[in-house]
């Protein structure tokens, strides 16, 4: 509507004020269908999460202010389509229709609400299958969080953007969860800066709600290179540090395959030491940095010292071939902040288990935090 009729001058409207305190308070959840621009735009970009139905726009200015401007004329499917608010991460949820929009506002909503008495779990020795036995080859993160979930209880948040991170709400044996995963089919999994956006911005959300939070593991590391560094991931890479350094509800730590350098320690809050467990499975292997990548520079000498190309490559991959061997889990030392090697299928125990050993949350009777980040 138009803010700026009536006495008084044109940003005296209250509406903005009142609902943006709302935030860290209440969940904030928005449904668009069909055009949205400007002042309800401004509404529902000050929401937790934002869910649109297919063939939405939105946009803070509509062809009008767009024309207005001298800025060119614009159909309104132009300035806002899905095609683009999904992927740069505007939308958390696309969905098909409005009917579809109210179940997921309330699925979305019931992890806020508590837990559930009636759960069913899946058969968790399918976990045991997951990683390949060959370290080199993918699979789907997603399956490992749809297996430890209960059934029907994973809802994934900003699936299209920053692929790099998987972030979902969960439920295990009833209890809501938030859940951070490493996607290695995008970058092997390594950390961008939308996907630091995207976990620190999930983490904070959860943090300002008290819902305990699942991080699972599979990290080469901060992506490296000219091309990611020109995105300022300098900055938004550490997010998720100073995001899980100062968060208070749990953080639960589970490694399933690579645990390198700093992009690991993004995904823990910064230390394997702030997590209220830290677990690996069998599979994991821990280095701080990328294996071939030291071997390079620990040995450079010796390497360049071997002529022979095809005897150099030998050394070289006998070389890498020992130091994956010390860094595999169950070589590796359990202390340092690692509390034990597991088998996969005991994972959703592990957390269960402890989910009932968390001190009690303390009362709320108003915001843990002044607001959450709208980004």
């Amino acid at each position: 509507g138009d803010d700026s009729t009536g006495p008084g001058v044109a940003f005296d409207t209250h509406t903005f004020t009142q609902f943006s305190r709302l935030s860290g308070l209440v969940p904030l959840v928005a449904v668009t269908n069909g055009r949205c621009f400007a002042g309800n735009t401004a509404l529902v970009a000050a929401c937790d999460v934002i869910i649109a139905t297919e063939g939405s726009t939105l946009a803070m200015g509509g062809p009008a202010m767009i024309e207005g401007g001298g800025l060119g004329i614009y159909t309104p499917e132009e300035v806002g389509p899905m095609s683009f608010q999904v992927p740069n991460g505007v939308v958390d949820i696309l969905v098909k229709d409005e009917a579809e929009a109210v179940q997921t506002a309330k699925k979305y909503l019931s992890y806020f609400q508590g837990s559930v008495d009636h759960w069913e779990a899946h058969d968790q020795r399918l976990l045991r299958h997951v990683i390949p036995e060959n370290r080199l080859r993918l699979y789907d993160m997603r399956d490992i969080i749809e297996t430890i979930a209960d059934k029907d209880s994973v809802l994934e948040i900003r699936e299209k953007f920053g692929i790099g991170v998987i972030t979902a709400f969960i439920r295990v044996e009833g209890q809501p969860m938030g859940v951070i995963a490493n996607n290695p089919h995008h970058l092997a999994g390594a950390i961008d800066s939308d996907a630091a956006d995207k976990g620190a911005r999930f983490m904070q959300l959860c943090d300002a709600f008290d819902i305990p939070i699942l991080s699972l593991m599979d990290c080469p590391g901060i992506m490296v290179g000219p091309d990611v560094e020109r995105t300022a991931l300098v900055r938004h890479s550490v997010r998720m540090f100073n995001t899980g350094a100062n968060i208070t509800t749990p953080l639960f730590g589970v490694i399933v395959r690579k645990a390198y350098g700093l992009g690991v320690q993004a995904m823990c809050g910064a230390s394997a030491l702030v997590g209220f467990f830290t677990v690996a499975w069998p599979t994991a292997e821990f280095a701080g940095m990328n294996i071939e990548g030291s071997v390079k520079l620990g040995f450079r000498k010796e390497l360049a010292a071997i002529e022979d190309p095809e005897a150099r490559k030998a050394e070289f991959d006998k070389r890498v071939a020992r130091a994956y061997e010390g860094a595999k889990a169950v070589n590796a030392a359990t202390g340092g902040g690692l509390d034990d090697v597991i088998d996969p299928a005991e994972t959703r125990d592990w957390i269960a288990k402890s989910l009932k050993r968390l001190p009690p949350v303390p009362e709320r009777d108003g915001k843990k935090y002044p607001f959450i980040d709208t980004w």
